[in-house]
């Protein structure tokens, strides 16, 4: 039995708005949850360290992922002999952030990652750069050094609350011990309301070592923070009269129908009122994939009905998707027939790039379950429209050329969804891969496609699995990756390996940069410019090193073999899939085009 999981299953901390109580039955258990909560509430004189992880265990923190140094010594050995702290010991920042992301966009819950000053903190960049492009709510602790050294270029000082200022939704700097309870408490409420994101809490040595008496504030309030949770019923009466008037009309959802845990109330509006549906990549999973009116992925790798019905749509409802390029493409010929009403929690998103004429702001479920409360009296849509979006759908289905010879990707990924009936949570890293499971894995569920969309970072995949699979330890978690990903956090092998984390691994291996070969073959005339990775190592022999189980397989009999035996090992396993180097992504509409500009596959 795996040590994480095990204790995972006997004991989870949850006491707060973010934790989960409901994990504890029967009155022994919700006795000893009480009992712990007042041990923690105590208004015992105790360090910062101490104070840091009571409130981590007041808003129900079930695991922080980190990596130590000197600047947060106090912090760790706060934790020594702490039954109820869990903390994953990543072997690398980068990794440390992108697991606690990636259990952020599996459960819905705030992650948190801990990281020391200096080259600890500046390690985190890259994952809340990529946080904060897709919205994803974390509290990220970092130590530095003592505050009589700030300013003085100590060892292993960085500024780096300067430094993320514009890739966070709001940073602190903890001067004294005694606003660190309330400075956490803020954090806590500021990253997981109103449009989520990152929320950065810098801790100086000597705030962590000093000694103050706890007291954890009940309430929050930040000053000038009110983020609009409900639109008015006028604006909501004035959308729906706006579909039943068009004749054309089209819904696109995005990441934040997902973050809004709207996926419910969308099916129902968009099946009460008989309106197709197209998802962004980030909104995979907010509608059924199997549903009638779903029409794919839009976009410059999106399916060609998804992509026609934006260009002749004459009402197009965007719910939580904020237009971005690889959605929109052009933007001169993005929707051009279409008059728009854009649903978002973020006043700025609407009208920043594309004219709106119903703007509403508000959380998504909360829009959308006063829609369907007042949508009763509008008839469905029936008629030309509907046919014409079954027609595109029909008629121009996703597709690729099969191969007995050679193992194709597209293969890999119906497999996968295949066996797992669409069920699994899948996570990828960024390149041909990510836009093949988006196309050929059908996802029926939100949050069970976690991805880096906004800032597209390689090296994602695979550390978000293992954060996934902390916050579902009975799901089953596939994280698909690139050879070329892969290789920028394989270090994390070891978590999986001490811990018995059971994701299964996929490698997409070509031997090459393969998105970035694309566009050199198609956009750069041929021209490939450092893209041949065929140096990289042996995966099977890279897992085993680590202790993981490694598997390969380059043809589909020992795919589908090699697969099943992946699926009925308990622990974790890494496939390399050796497939064709020269395969590439379509449909595709090269950038600088229009949507009407698709490229339907290789001449």
């Amino acid at each position: 039995m795996n040590t994480f999981f095990e204790a995972e299953a006997r004991r989870l901390s949850g006491f707060g708005a973010g934790g989960g109580p409901e994990r504890y039955n029967g009155q022994g258990e919700a006795a000893e949850r009480e009992a712990l909560r007042a041990k923690l509430l105590a208004p015992d004189r105790v360090s910062g360290s101490e104070i840091l992880l009571r409130t981590l265990l007041l808003e129900g923190v079930e695991c922080v992922f980190g990596y130590p140094g000197g600047a947060v010594l106090y912090i760790y050995d706060a934790m020594h002999g702490n039954p109820h702290f869990r903390h994953i010991l990543t072997r690398h920042e980068q990794g440390a952030i992108h697991a606690a992301d990636g259990y952020a966009r599996a459960t819905g819950k705030i992650g948190v990652c801990l990281a020391t000053s200096g080259p600890g903190a500046t390690n985190l960049v890259t994952g809340i750069a990529t946080a904060h492009m897709d919205s994803i709510p974390l509290v990220v602790i970092t130590g530095n050094v003592a505050t009589s050294l700030i300013g003085t270029d100590a060892f292993q000082e960085a500024d780096i609350v300067g430094i993320t200022q514009p890739i966070t939704k709001h940073s602190y700097f903890v001067r004294k011990v005694e606003e660190l309870a309330p400075t956490l408490r803020e954090a806590f409420h500021i990253a997981g309301t109103g449009r989520k994101g990152p929320v950065l809490v810098d801790i100086p040595k000597d705030v962590s070592a000093a000694i103050t008496a706890f007291r954890y504030p009940e309430t929050v309030s930040v000053r000038g923070y009110r983020p609009v949770r409900e639109a008015k019923a006028s604006e909501v009466q004035e959308l729906l009269r706006a579909i039943e008037a068009a004749e054309r009309p089209l819904i696109l959802a995005g990441g934040g129908a997902v973050q809004a845990d709207a996926a419910e109330e969308l099916t129902a509006f968009a099946g009460r009122l008989n309106v197709p549906v197209t998802t962004t990549l980030l909104g995979l999973g907010a509608f059924p994939s199997g549903h009638e009116l779903w029409l794919g992925m839009p976009g410059m790798h999106g399916t060609y009905a998804a992509n026609q019905a934006l260009l002749h749509c004459d009402f197009l409802l965007s719910v939580g998707a904020r237009f971005d390029d690889r959605v929109t493409m052009r933007l001169d010929g993005f929707a051009p027939q279409a008059t728009i009403a854009h649903i978002d929690i973020d006043a700025a998103e609407i009208g920043k790039l594309v004219p709106t004429a119903l703007p509403i702001t508000g959380d998504a479920r909360q829009v959308l379950q006063a829609a369907n409360a007042l949508s009763s009296g509008i008839r469905p849509k029936e008629g030309a429209w509907l046919e014409q979006v079954k027609w595109w759908k029909a008629d121009y289905p996703l597709t690729y050329r099969d191969s007995e010879t050679e193992l194709k990707p597209q293969y890999v990924l119906e497999m996968i969804s295949r066996t797992t009936d669409g069920e699994a949570i899948v996570t990828t890293d960024v390149g041909q891969h990510q836009m093949w499971t988006a196309q050929f894995y059908k996802f029926k569920h939100p949050r069970s496609l976690l991805t880096s969309g906004g800032l597209g970072t390689m090296g994602f995949g695979f550390p978000s699995a293992i954060g996934a699979q902390v916050g579902h330890p009975g799901r089953l978690v596939v994280s698909v990756n690139g050879d070329g990903g892969m290789q920028m956090c394989a270090q994390e092998l070891a978590i999986c390996a001490i811990h018995q984390i059971p994701v299964k691994i996929v490698v997409i291996n070509n031997r090459t940069l393969g998105m970035i070969k694309q566009w050199q073959e198609l956009i750069y005339d041929g021209r490939y410019s450092h893209i041949d990775l065929s140096g990289s190592p042996d995966f099977v022999k890279l897992a085993e090193a680590y202790g993981v189980r490694g598997l390969r397989a380059s043809d589909k009999r020992e795919a589908e073999q090699a697969w099943q035996e992946a699926l009925d090992t308990s622990g974790p396993v890494l496939i390399d899939f050796q497939v064709s180097r020269d395969e590439l992504v379509f449909p595709m509409i090269p950038q600088g085009q229009t949507l009407s500009d698709m490229i339907l596959e290789a001449e």
